[in-house]
């Protein structure tokens, strides 16, 4: 048995999010980010995201104000794959970690053709992220 599965659910919880809606998903290799800078973070968002994101409105991909916590796939407005919005996650250090290293590793179907190889600069663009509080 991983050690993992014998915690409570209390106790699996990381950067104050905790994983209780995916325990389905506490088998995956959850790795923290490298610890980033959010000024680099934003200069990476405004050169390699903003062709399909916006802080504030849904494009070709949905918003990324307040996606830190939010569950993956439920942001009003935005039409999401079947698999995304099944896929009973929530956004954290850990998913977004995961999610911009291979997006269709964490989710098999999503319609994300982008992927962010450097350790350190996904590390970076999670940092910036994290600033984008919900209003």
């Amino acid at each position: 048995m991983h050690p993992r599965s014998i915690l409570p659910a209390a106790l699996i919880c990381l950067s104050g999010f905790s994983f209780a809606d995916s325990a389905p998903e506490l088998a995956r290799d959850w790795q923290n980010p490298l610890p980033g800078n959010a000024g680099r973070g934003e200069s990476l968002y405004q050169a390699h995201c903003t062709a399909c994101h916006s802080i504030d409105a849904n494009r070709t991909g949905p918003a990324h104000r307040g996606v830190m916590g939010r569950r993956v796939g439920s942001l009003q407005g935005y039409k999401y794959s079947a698999e995304l919005a099944a896929s009973r996650l929530r956004w954290t250090p850990q998913t977004l970690n995961k999610w911009l290293a291979d997006p269709e590793d964490l989710v098999s179907g999503q319609r994300m053709g982008f992927a962010v190889d450097d350790a350190q600069e996904r590390g970076d663009l999670i940092a910036y992220l994290a600033t984008l509080k919900a209003k």
